[in-house]
């Protein structure tokens, strides 16, 4: 999608679709004021008569507005004034993304951004409302054609003119990138997106971008390393895991990366403690943490921020076979730790525990990893948040703030040294499930001890990354929250 700024005043704007906010029983906005007074009353009369829904996130279409030179107007609902969010702020624009998007026009012109909101300036509503318009707009195309009647994407969007506008717009459309880019790699079918597809789009990646280089490990040289815990998910499956390492060096030479980490089980049955048919079809988005962080290191590139940073994706299926590994096995970490497998359903601990040791070799600044890990931590956030635990207060409080900034939000779970005795075993230095009780905190415990070394912070995205039911489908978080942190980072 092109997106520009534009000082033409309201009235004179020719576009397919004017895009204006009110609130509910508020003073109108500076563009409201400047509407209604150009058709002679016509908003106020329908914002009184409850014509115009206001609500929330509710959006209506106009037409026949006299004194424009515009087609028709979108309202956007902000409801109460006083209960204005920037939370809220970001539900009415994707709201209104949504709308436009399953509309027929393909331009439209925005003034929405010049309604006041509590604690945020213009320009963070102008980047927000680029954004989510840009989010809202995606439409999976790869296996499913569109038809004559779908739905047809906004190709252009045009916004007033604000301080800083043209830095708001370009950073929204850096981090829209990364967004599209998760989000179109949840949604691909497993029998697409399996560990050598991923290793394609990090090539893809790399290849666009001059201060970006790839290595892909595959299965000989990790065994090599030791990693005989990722290993042993990927026995089960006919297609090899890889090992993708992408680095961005937009910083000096001598400056210690941030390291991501992004759980890539591109698919996932439960190996031998196979899960249930029903719904196992939803065990392809099992690799949105992988798809997160590629997303994030995309954006990262597309902003050229002054930083260096490694993503590192170990990309497995875990299939049931002759050769998968089993309930009881005793497997060897990169790190010599022995992990006795009680469930080859909690697996991604597995992959990703040697991928936080290889992450050592670069000496990171900060390690964070991102993993659809546990259907524990859906229960206790659901789709809203997602859960974090880390062993540095600072680290955790800036991920925290950069996911409230740009609403892809976190919450800290705790990771006491009360809950390690979850994992202890006679048999191993660890099992890889600690129970039914704080299975999320369990399986971040379990991390932890792969990282003593790191200031590192893990991202449950289980229910944040992607959605079921009528909704169902990949979100693209958490790129957003990352972006951020990578973008307060290099301020």
């Amino acid at each position: 999608m092109k997106l520009s700024l534009s000082s033409t005043p309201l009235t004179e704007v020719k576009t397919p679709c004017l895009v204006i906010a009110a609130t509910e029983d508020g003073p109108l906005s500076p563009s409201a004021q400047t509407l209604d007074k150009a058709t002679d009353g016509q908003l106020g009369r329908m914002l009184e008569s409850r014509d115009i829904n206001t609500s929330t996130a509710k959006t209506t279409m106009l037409h026949g507005l006299t004194g424009l030179a515009a087609d028709r107007v979108l309202v956007i609902g902000l409801g109460k004034p006083e209960k204005l969010t920037a939370a809220r702020w970001d539900r009415a624009c994707l709201a209104a993304g949504k709308a436009l998007r399953d509309h027929p026009i393909t331009e439209c012109h925005i003034f929405a951004h010049d309604v006041e909101v509590e604690d945020v300036d213009e320009t963070w509503r102008l980047r927000q409302m680029a954004l989510c318009i840009q989010r809202a707009n995606y439409l999976y195309t790869t296996t499913k054609r569109p038809k004559d009647d779908d739905s047809i994407p906004l190709r252009k969007a045009v916004f007033n003119q604000a301080e800083n506008g043209q830095s708001a717009l370009d950073q929204a459309s850096g981090m829209a990138v990364g967004f599209l880019k998760a989000r179109d790699l949840g949604d691909l079918p497993p029998n697409i997106c399996n560990p050598a597809y991923l290793a394609q789009e990090a090539r893809q990646i790399a290849d666009s971008f001059d201060k970006v280089n790839l290595e892909v490990l595959e299965e000989a040289e990790m065994a090599e390393l030791g990693m005989d815990a990722l290993l042993g998910v990927s026995r089960g499956s006919a297609n090899g895991a890889k090992l993708i390492v992408l680095k961005y060096s937009g910083g000096a030479d001598s400056e210690d990366p941030v390291v991501f980490v992004g759980k890539g089980i591109t698919f996932d049955t439960g190996g031998i403690s196979l899960k249930p048919g029903a719904n196992m079809d939803q065990m392809k988005y099992d690799m949105c943490g992988a798809a997160g962080v590629l997303g994030a290191f995309l954006s990262c590139a597309k902003l050229d921020l002054p930083i260096n940073l490694v993503c590192i994706v170990p990309a497995v299926e875990n299939m049931p076979d002759g050769d998968a590994y089993r309930p009881g096995d005793v497997l060897t970490s990169m790190s010599g730790k022995t992990i006795e497998v009680l469930n080859t359903d909690a697996e991604g601990r597995l992959i990703l525990c040697d991928a936080l040791t290889y992450a050592e070799r670069f000496n990171p600044r900060h390690v964070i990893d991102a993993a659809t890990l546990t259907g524990a931590c859906v229960v206790a956030l659901g789709h809203h948040a997602s859960g974090l635990m880390s062993n540095d207060d600072e680290l955790a409080g800036a991920l925290v703030a950069a996911g409230d900034r740009c609403m892809d939000r976190a919450w800290r779970l705790p990771i006491w040294e009360e809950y390690m005795s979850q994992l202890e075993t006679p048999f191993a230095d660890m099992k890889n499930v600690g129970g039914m009780p704080a299975g999320a905190i369990t399986a971040g415990c379990f991390l932890s001890r792969f990282t003593k070394k790191q200031s590192w912070a893990h991202l449950d995205v289980a229910g944040s990354a992607w959605k079921w039911g009528e909704t169902e489908g990949s979100t693209g978080r958490p790129v957003g929250l990352l972006t951020q942190f990578l973008i307060d980072l290099a301020a």
